[in-house]
């Protein structure tokens, strides 16, 4: 088994690593499960495991337990900010199944007074990892700011693909405001925060005093004066049966008074329109003249946080059995690239792993299904029999 992690601010070469964790002897005691959806018996259990496809049986990792559960889970560290440091936040989650809908993300945000009431309503600083419910995926990416989360403008690509393997997040945040999204050693995402989130407020804004004329035409189109609907048009679609007689077994005073039926009109030409043609007089989209925005304030602080003190894990899942390992929260690059080498030979071993399960998989299936078509050829052969 893999020695106790320390927790807590360790020095480095050339940086420090404020959190690490890869699940070994006597991880209980270095995190809190909750309790927050206890009373409602929805609150989940974790365990370890190391997986179905692994090349240590003993490294195992956080595992959610049950289906149908909300689990929530965290650990506290000594408190740091961020401020004119490069933050790395990366850990590794693999799905044992398809999870179906919920959650394999990250929390990690400033000291708890109670960490076993740890659950949605906790405060954080920043949420990342993957999330899935049906067709609708993504890898989340959140900042709090000023009290808000703020998610990204758009969706980053979801990456956990296939399932049963396990899978390499990190989020480098810098002092300069911007952000790189990394998944498998594969950089998917890297901008600016004030770009791409809107945690800051626009910096120009719609003039509410300026109106649109009233003789503004926004109309791009228009119906064509010259275009009158043709004499002869037909636009009756039913019309009654002319060539229809009344049955001679018809009683009006039985069936009541009988009126033709109704057929399809021969003529009938469908509903006219009149054509649409350019309107001359057209100005365009009319939008408001932008003025400054009172309200906006620049800062160039935005990526600091004064305190971080806990990592936590707050997931729905409609399936269980997911497993997270080898967290850590490190300014030191050099750190996270320890345990991304490590993930890198789980990851081959895993794939190879699962690769020569899903080939047996197949041929087992061209088997039985070779197996099936002999068996219905004996079948009909025994059928031609008896009817000879």
């Amino acid at each position: 088994m893999r020695p106790a992690v320390c927790l807590g601010l360790l020095a480095s070469a050339s940086g420090k690593v404020f959190f690490t964790e890869e699940f070994g002897d006597g991880w209980e005691s270095r995190w809190v499960q909750s309790t927050w959806k206890a009373s409602e018996s929805q609150q989940g259990k974790f365990g370890t495991e190391a997986g179905k496809y692994t090349n240590d049986a003993n490294d195992k990792g956080l595992s959610t337990t049950e289906d149908m559960k909300f689990y929530g889970i965290s650990a506290s560290f000594d408190s740091f900010s961020n401020k004119d440091k490069t933050l790395i936040i990366q850990y590794q989650a693999k799905y044992e199944k398809d999870i179906e809908c919920g959650g394999g993300y990250v929390k990690v945000g400033p000291k708890m007074d109670d960490a076993t009431k740890f659950g949605d309503p906790t405060a954080y600083n920043v949420m990342f990892g993957p999330d899935k419910c049906g067709y609708t995926k993504r890898t989340h990416l959140i900042f709090n700011y000023k009290g808000k989360n703020v998610l990204k403008k758009s969706d980053l690509d979801y990456k956990q693909e296939p399932d049963q393997v396990s899978h390499l997040y990190r989020m480098t945040l810098k002092p300069d405001n911007t952000v790189r999204v990394e998944v498998d050693q594969e950089k998917i995402y890297e901008g600016s925060l004030k770009d791409d989130w809107e945690l800051l407020e626009a910096k120009e804004i719609s003039d509410p005093e300026d109106k649109k004329p009233s003789d503004w035409v926004d109309d791009s189109m228009m119906d064509d004066p010259e275009d009158k609907k043709p004499a002869d048009w037909v636009e009756e679609k039913r019309i009654v049966d002319a060539s229809a007689t009344k049955p001679e077994d018809w009683d009006d005073e039985e069936d009541g008074e009988w009126e033709a039926p109704m057929k399809d009109n021969p003529d009938y030409k469908g509903e006219w329109s009149v054509k649409r043609i350019s309107n001359p007089a057209y100005k365009g989209f009319w939008e408001a003249r932008k003025i400054a925005n009172p309200a906006y304030v620049d800062d160039d602080s935005l990526y600091a946080y004064e305190d971080f003190s806990f990592i936590g894990f707050d997931l729905w899942q409609v399936k269980g059995g997911s497993i997270f390992d080898s967290i850590i929260i490190t300014d030191d690059e050099a750190e996270a690239d320890k345990l991304a080498a490590k993930w890198k030979a789980l990851n081959e071993k895993e794939k190879e792993e699962k690769k020569t399960a899903d080939d047996s998989k197949k041929e087992e299936d061209k088997k039985e299904d070779a197996s099936a078509d002999e068996d219905d050829d004996d079948d009909d052969a025994a059928d031609d029999e008896e009817e000879a």
